[in-house]
């Protein structure tokens, strides 16, 4: 049986993150009813593949059901306060007065409705100068620190690592255990909770390992990068990447191979194989103060490069491999789709999409029992109003 059958989200939210969320309940067995302004989600025009229908959109929506709500008149409003009292959660990402004007504001609907369970996506959470200010993915990952963690050499201003929105996507996934976290809560005393992920705290949390200073190393000043925060960090990437052979990328004969020896005795491995004599092998990730060690340790990964270069990925995977050293091919994301792995286990799917036809994308995510159901498509703008007002009796 699905997970959260039975269990209705009604879903007020447009462009990434919180339909995310929603896409991932409706994964998990619950019925989505995804809220749209008569115009749609925005994000049904972005990189438009048919009238009405957008690339990124699909693959968001999956599995929802549409219904379109004017909440700027008392006519939708009223609808949606009819939807709410039917659901167990409430997802939306509107600043917090529209949220009021569109009657999602938190005390009202507590007071309404108290086992309905709140999540919200906000810009940069409650408190602060910037609370209820809004912004997109770009900003986020601009404030928290999150542009700056890559770069190379020449970059003249920072970019997305392969404009990929990685606060839009993280918190869409932290939602999910937020939202379902205050549901267990509400099972067990009826009471909802209103849960909020930033985009900002999301961008944090993608870095939550690099984000630990010790005592006086916060730094003192205007936070904000420059050009030589750029290069620097370009520097300090080229520098690793020159100085630990150990979990990098390297050129085959045939193709690109990833190598990660993460602990001691796969470097160990590692460096038996390829007879290196590395006395930072324990700490190889450190740069040492010591130029004369500098050069030798990239000297030690010219050899290592050079070497692998010789031979194929084929080759190179089963001999690391049988040393206990995880290993693989790097792939092309536009090709992805035929690896075997990927196709064996379910990770992309093909789904009747409305006006497209057979479409691959992202596909089941969560393993549990009887998760092979059909995944459902990306809904057709208000396809499911009246039937859905119906239901709840709010037509």
């Amino acid at each position: 049986m699905s997970l959260l059958r039975g269990l209705r989200v009604v879903e007020v939210a447009q462009y990434v993150a919180a339909p995310l969320a929603g896409t991932l309940l409706a994964e998990l067995g619950a019925e989505v009813i995804k809220i749209e302004p008569p115009t749609g989600d925005a994000y049904r025009g972005t990189m438009p593949v048919a009238p009405g229908v957008g690339r990124f959109f699909v693959p968001l929506n999956r599995g929802k059901r549409s219904v379109v709500l004017d909440l700027k008149s008392e006519r939708g409003r009223e609808d949606l306060r009819t939807l709410l009292g039917t659901a167990a959660i409430v997802i939306h990402n509107s600043p917090p007065v529209r949220a009021e004007s569109f009657g999602l504001g938190w005390e009202e609907l507590h007071a309404a409705v108290p086992a309905l369970v709140m999540g919200v996506v906000t810009s940069f959470g409650p408190e602060g100068e910037l609370a209820g200010a809004p912004a997109y993915d770009l900003v986020a990952q601009a404030r928290a620190g999150l542009l700056t963690a890559h770069a190379s050499p020449g970059d003249s201003v920072p970019v997305r690592a392969g404009g990929i929105p990685v606060a839009d996507l993280t918190a869409g996934f932290l939602l999910v255990g937020g939202v379902l976290a205050a549901l267990v809560r509400a099972k067990e005393d009826g009471v909802g909770t209103r849960i909020e992920i930033s985009l900002l705290a999301a961008a944090l949390a993608a870095q939550i390992q690099d984000l630990v200073w010790l005592p006086g190393e916060t730094g003192q000043g205007d936070p904000v990068a420059t050009t030589s925060d750029l290069a620097g960090r370009a520097q300090e990437i080229a520098e690793g990447l020159a100085t630990n052979p150990y979990y990098r990328c390297y050129e085959t004969s045939d193709g690109f191979l990833a190598v990660a020896c993460l602990n001691l005795a796969q470097r160990q491995a590692f460096a038996n194989l390829f007879e290196l004599d590395d006395p930072t092998i324990e700490a190889p990730d450190v740069i040492p103060d010591d130029p004369g060690l500098v050069e030798r340790k990239r000297a030690m990964t010219r050899m290592v490069v050079e070497r692998m270069a010789r031979e194929g990925i084929a080759v190179w995977r089963d001999r690391l491999a049988q040393l206990g050293i995880p290993v693989g091919p790097v792939q092309a994301r536009e090709r992805v789709s035929t690896d075997p792995q990927i196709t064996a286990n379910g990770f992309l799917a093909r789904v009747e999409q409305p006006g497209l036809g057979q479409v691959m994308m992202l596909g089941r995510l969560f393993g549990f029992e009887s998760s092979g159901a059909p995944l459902g498509p990306a809904p057709e703008l208000g396809a499911d109003t009246e039937s859905v007002l119906a239901e709840v009796g709010a037509r």
